[in-house]
């Protein structure tokens, strides 16, 4: 069960056994069904999750009532909102919804300060991975101003080709800022070239 977390962690540092086995004794394994709210827009996020096995959505609902997706988290993904932390009490801008029965291991804040505290070197592992999870939203963020429907679908199917299958058309739009129609008409047209 920690194999997966652990060798997603030691990707960017390197961790002696002692390390890992205090790391993994602070997080806390959690099955949830699918379709389970696990996070709701106002509430305090208490938890920052890996996923083992399943796949996740974070959206928020914005001023005209339409959901829109912000990130799908399917295996070997870790999923939570910013304001994930033992200091403040913001609450949450987004959602998070199982869209499948859902493996999970899970932080809460203040395991993760324990875990800095005990073993410093996990805090620079984990602000290399918000700086990469940063540098995902950023190339997000610009494709969605500079490129066509078309291109934000080929894309997010050679950067997520496992999503498409697990996920319903309608979410994928939503990620992509396009309406569920326009993405029908997109996968057509590819269809035919």
């Amino acid at each position: 069960m920690f194999l997966q977390i652990n060798k997603s962690i030691s990707k960017y540092v390197h961790f002696n056994e002692a390390e890992l086995n205090l790391f993994n004794s602070l997080l806390e394994y959690k099955k949830v069904s699918k379709k389970t709210i696990m996070l709701r827009e106002g509430e305090k996020c208490n938890f920052e999750a890996f996923v083992i096995k399943g796949c996740i959505r974070k959206y928020y609902i914005d001023s005209n009532g339409v959901e829109v997706v912000l990130q799908f988290a399917i295996e070997d993904t870790w999923v939570s909102d910013i304001s994930f932390n033992e200091f403040e009490t913001k609450p949450s801008q987004v959602f998070i919804e199982t869209l499948e029965d859902t493996e999970l291991l899970m932080f809460n804040p203040v395991s993760k300060e324990k875990l800095y505290t005990i073993a410093p070197k996990f805090e620079r592992a984990f602000r290399i991975l918000m700086q990469r999870n940063l540098d995902v939203i950023q190339n997000r963020l610009l494709h969605t101003i500079s490129k066509t429907a078309t291109e934000k679908y080929i894309e997010f199917l050679e950067l997520y080709p496992k999503i498409p299958q697990r996920v319903a058309q309608h979410h994928i739009a939503s990620y992509l800022g396009i309406s569920a129609e326009f993405l029908s008409k997109v996968r057509t047209r590819m269809v035919r070239h």
